[in-house]
């Protein structure tokens, strides 16, 4: 009786085992086409302050229609961007002024609504795919208290984290305005902020640096990576509730930073895949 129930056990656990071994399948009946950018604009907003580049000359447009061709024939159905989400109505306007080749026509346009890459790139895309749309998915009722983390690491003499941070910076903001310099083109620099290690950089500055800011008791630093969480997924919860069934191709174009994220939670969803730019542009 002993003996038939250790084999009994045995089974069991045996068959656990081989249950636990099963591959889990993988949908991916959706497709993401995830666009990191630098904002062409530029406006200094974030924490890396880099040199601009000029969206405007007539290489750079030319580059910009020849990437645009290549998503053409991807044809997503649907294209997100960094836009506020409960501003809808008002990039509608802008759309449609510039399905009616409307847009440009304003001699008053500020930096941002010329030069911003909803407007030169997600507006060519969507156009050029007669899309009726482009869907802000932004979500900017966040905070981000870079000043009070960087004081919770001087009050606690973090020296060490404090340089690992400054350092970091320091280096992406050379390495992407000596790229600048020595005239790297509109791709190459896409393809860089695309990177894998680009992306490794700025999510292990959210998660693994600036959320060990300060003592045991001091919160900013958690904080800030909680709250840059809470943008992301956001984002992320936009995209999913405005993608139907039948889009099976879609187009995300978000600050680098964003899509690094943002490629985290696509990842971990196994009705979705990821398409990199690089692989619609260079086949």
């Amino acid at each position: 009786m002993k003996n038939i129930f250790i084999l009994s056990i045995a089974f069991l656990i045996f068959s656990c085992k081989k249950e636990q071994a099963k591959p889990i399948e993988s949908l991916n009946n959706k497709e993401v086409l995830l666009i990191g950018t630098f904002h062409y604009n530029n406006p200094g907003a974030d924490v890396a302050k880099t040199k601009s580049f000029d969206i405007l000359s007539k290489t750079s447009q030319l580059e910009l229609e020849e990437i645009a061709t290549s998503i053409k024939t991807y044809n997503p159905t649907k294209v997100f961007v960094e836009w506020p989400y409960n501003e809808q109505q008002e990039l509608d306007s802008l759309y449609h002024l510039y399905q009616k080749n409307n847009y440009f026509t304003n001699d008053s346009l500020s930096d941002f609504y010329l030069k911003n890459e909803i407007f030169q790139w997600a507006f060519r895309i969507a156009k050029m795919n007669g899309l009726d749309k482009v869907y802000g998915i932004d979500y900017t009722e966040t905070a981000f208290p870079y000043g009070e983390v960087m004081q919770d690491i001087e009050n606690n003499n973090q020296d060490k984290l404090k340089g690992k941070i400054e350092e970091a910076i320091a280096k992406f903001t050379a390495d992407f305005d000596n790229k600048i310099d020595a005239g790297a083109s509109l791709k190459e620099l896409t393809y860089y902020v695309n990177s894998s290690k680009m992306r490794y950089f700025s999510n292990d500055l959210h998660n693994n640096v600036l959320s060990i800011a300060g003592g045991p008791n001091d919160l900013n630093g958690p904080f800030l990576t909680s709250e840059w969480y809470k943008r992301n997924i956001y984002m992320w919860s936009f995209i999913q509730k405005n993608t139907a069934p039948t889009d099976k191709r879609i187009m995300v174009l978000l600050g680098s930073s964003h899509a690094a994220m943002l490629e985290l939670f696509i990842k971990e969803n196994r009705e979705w895949s990821i398409r990199e730019l690089q692989e619609i542009v260079e086949k």
